[in-house]
């Protein structure tokens, strides 16, 4: 291939920068950048940016390379024959490759009144509208956050730390991604902060009012302020713009995160649904996934043939205030183990963590390529071969 090759990122999140500034070790590759904010978006932080403890922002000229150019707009359509993007601004970006990483926000609620009601808290714009709320609710309102997960966990115990009256309403288990001793770790902390916690298979939302929040039991709470986070979904631009997705509208993908359409469309981050066996969408996903769709796209370029992805987890880490947290060790395979650290000493890690995000993103940027190991999950080896061999199973004709 003559000339400069034009490479364009969808989506400035953690895999969209990472992914950016790895494609820079080739002077001849020209990547563009392309995000609906002029600024970055620290979203393990939105928590804390709804508590005002944080402004969960970054600047793009600190985390970018040099060499990417960020055109701030938003893609409404990818024409993959073209090779063309059209853009909510009436202009249109042609390219080579494409890194496909918007990311994920807040899923369709689908409970009565959540839409109307609830506030997510998944987007900057929806923290934004979200803390204006409660700056104006009085200290004592009843603040009520739907979803037991981490981000729910973390808002809940920010709220309370600061005098919040907090009800937890989980849906289900506190905490299900972490071990019982973990999970018992966090209950104690909530408990010493004053949340309420409503767990267990009775206490999924039914409704939500203005006023109130009802949950399977029959029981109604009074909420003058409702948060709502209890899921993630992804922008529909895949499916808008005839690739194939799976059923929550991750764009299909091979093993390389190349797309199953198009071999010059790789994802990346939350977005991605590599063998139809996507990752957890997080950040510790995310950082990993950008580089190597990256290198995917190197590679082709290249006239190399693509590596396999190589993913692993290593802890999940969760804030409770900001004098506690709890890291939580898990198996490569993001299977909590028995161990985790509370306290003091969590709430210190979790920070590290969070302040290393930032960090790797810039690193990446002055030093592309420079990060060359993954975390790897052998068993992921294992499930795609069973996988494999179902589908033969079920589509060879019998003897």
């Amino acid at each position: 291939m003559s000339g400069n090759t034009e490479v364009v990122v969808i989506g400035g999140g953690y895999a969209g920068v990472m992914a950016a500034n790895r494609l820079t070790q080739r002077a001849d590759v020209t990547v563009t950048l392309i995000n609906p904010r002029p600024a970055f978006v620290d979203r393990i932080r939105l928590h804390q940016f709804v508590s005002g403890t944080h402004e969960a922002v970054g600047d793009y000229r600190k985390l970018l390379a040099e060499g990417v150019r960020l055109v701030v707009d938003t893609v409404t359509r990818i024409d993959a024959a073209g090779r063309t993007l059209a853009l909510a601004s009436g202009d249109t970006v042609g390219y080579d490759h494409l890194v496909y990483a918007v990311g994920s926000g807040s899923a369709d609620p689908r409970v009565p009144g959540a839409a109307e009601f609830a506030h997510p808290i998944a987007a900057l714009e929806e923290a934004q509208r979200l803390r204006a709320v409660l700056d104006a609710a009085p200290a004592p309102a009843p603040v009520t956050v739907v979803g037991g997960g981490p981000t729910g966990i973390e808002t809940a115990a920010e709220l309370a730390e600061q005098g919040r009256t907090v009800t937890l309403v989980c849906g289900g288990p506190l905490g299900p991604t972490l071990h019982p001793r973990g999970r018992r770790s966090v209950a104690r902390r909530l408990a010493a902060l004053g949340v309420s916690v409503l767990d267990g298979p009775d206490t999924k939302v039914t409704e939500v009012t203005r006023d109130a929040v009802r949950i399977a039991d029959g029981r109604e709470l009074p909420s003058s302020v409702t948060i709502w986070t209890a899921g993630f979904g992804v922008p529909d631009l895949a499916a808008r713009s005839g690739l194939r997705t799976d059923a929550l509208g991750r764009l299909l993908t091979d093993e390389t995160l190349t797309s199953v359409d198009d071999e010059r469309i790789v994802a990346a981050g939350d977005s991605a649904a590599p063998s139809d066996l996507p990752f957890r969408m997080s950040c510790q996903a995310a950082v990993q996934l950008g580089p190597q769709a990256a290198e995917t796209v190197l590679s082709r370029i290249a006239g190399e043939r693509p590596v396999a992805i190589e993913v692993g987890f290593v802890a999940t880490c969760i804030s409770l205030g900001r004098r506690a947290g709890v890291f939580q060790l898990m198996s490569k395979d993001d299977t909590a183990k028995s161990y985790h650290l509370g306290g003091r000493s969590g709430a210190k890690i979790k920070e590290l963590i969070c302040r290393s995000v930032p960090w790797q993103l810039s690193y990446e940027a002055r030093k592309p390529g420079a990060r060359t190991w993954w975390s790897k999950d052998a068993k992921r080896s294992l499930l795609l071969r069973a996988g494999a061999e179902q589908e033969r199973a079920t589509t060879e004709p019998a003897a």
